[in-house]
């Protein structure tokens, strides 16, 4: 990526620059978030142009595309579009990480994936930077890193609350990131299980924030399944002990329908077991599985969660007949 600067002032701008590069080493940033890119992604999130004195640097709320713009405006560097993403994953992801950045403060249920993200310089480490190029800042700096691992529990802690409880047939609860496609597991497991695998054992929960959200291997093992690699999986898998089935669940929000792909994915994945594969994709809304009728694989099942008590059969013949 090239970090040439057309600024008049372009002097300045490297020096302001080496200066955050300096912060972000001083806080034990790896080097791979000690470069440019890191170090203007910093100064945007504290609203620091060229000329602007670090004691009246500010912590706005900003997402990763204000960001850009910031850079763009006051440093005369354009990243492309498509470099959003490195942003985000090789810096602002390492400042979360670090402390001094806070995921969607405005609103902590907001999943991190949604376009709204927002961040923010965290107030502590805010008044740290103000006090870059003073008497105090090797004082600050010091007292900071003593507490900065308070803060990061802290916080974790504030994140954890919002998380989703679930509660499983055996009493044990476990708790799903907010947000993107854990609510619709949040209810396939409490009605579409106890409707239509009673007495089921939950085998796997993906989450939007920890993929092994929930992972009990030591159940699928005794049915032949071995899972090495996680990227395969579906969403949930319940076995349903009283008829042996494993049934496999795609809560559309995440991987989409059960295509003939994916069914062929997963029948690899689960091609040792023991026990009876089904298929079934779960959608929020009935409006939500038109948009993929033409996708979905025959031989799998479909469940709205705004109409609980049923369920589609993409199955052909095997269901022909009066109700």
């Amino acid at each position: 990526m090239s970090e040439n600067f057309n600024a008049p002032n372009s002097i300045d701008v490297l020096k302001r620059i080496e200066e955050a590069k300096a912060i972000l080493r001083d806080l034990g940033l790896p080097p791979a978030q000690q470069n440019d890119r890191s170090a203007l992604t910093l100064l945007a999130l504290l609203n620091l142009n060229v000329n602007t004195p670090w004691s009246d640097a500010s912590n706005y709320l900003l997402g990763i595309t204000p960001i850009m713009e910031f850079i763009a405006q006051n440093y005369a560097k354009t990243y492309a579009p498509n470099t959003r993403e490195t942003i985000r994953r090789q810096t602002v992801h390492q400042f979360v990480e670090a402390g001094f950045l806070i995921p969607n403060p405005d609103k902590p249920s907001r999943p991190t994936n949604s376009p709204k993200t927002v961040y923010q310089i965290e107030a502590t480490a805010l008044e740290l930077f103000r006090s870059y190029e003073t008497n105090q800042w090797s004082e600050k700096l010091r007292n900071y890193l003593a507490s900065i691992e308070t803060l990061k529990r802290r916080y974790a802690q504030e994140r954890e609350m919002q998380r989703i409880p679930v509660t499983l047939v055996t009493g044990k609860s476990i708790f799903l990131s907010p947000g993107g496609q854990n609510m619709l597991i949040e209810k396939i497991i409490n009605d579409f299980c106890s409707l239509f695998t009673p007495g089921g054992k939950l085998i796997y929960v993906g989450d939007t924030g920890d993929k092994w959200g929930y992972f009990d291997s030591e159940s699928l093992k005794p049915l032949g399944v071995t899972v090495e690699a996680h990227g395969k999986m579906p969403d949930v898998v319940v076995h349903y002990v009283q008829k042996n089935w494993l049934v496999l669940i795609e809560a559309v929000t995440s991987h989409g329908a059960v295509t003939p792909k994916r069914r062929n994915e997963l029948q690899i994945v689960f091609n040792n077991s023991t026990a009876g594969l089904v298929f079934v994709t779960a959608f929020n809304h009935r409006s939500d599985m038109a948009r993929y009728l033409n996708e979905i694989s025959w031989e799998t099942e479909v469940w709205i969660a705004e109409a609980p008590t049923h369920i589609i059969h993409f199955n052909g013949e095997r269901f022909l007949g009066p109700y």
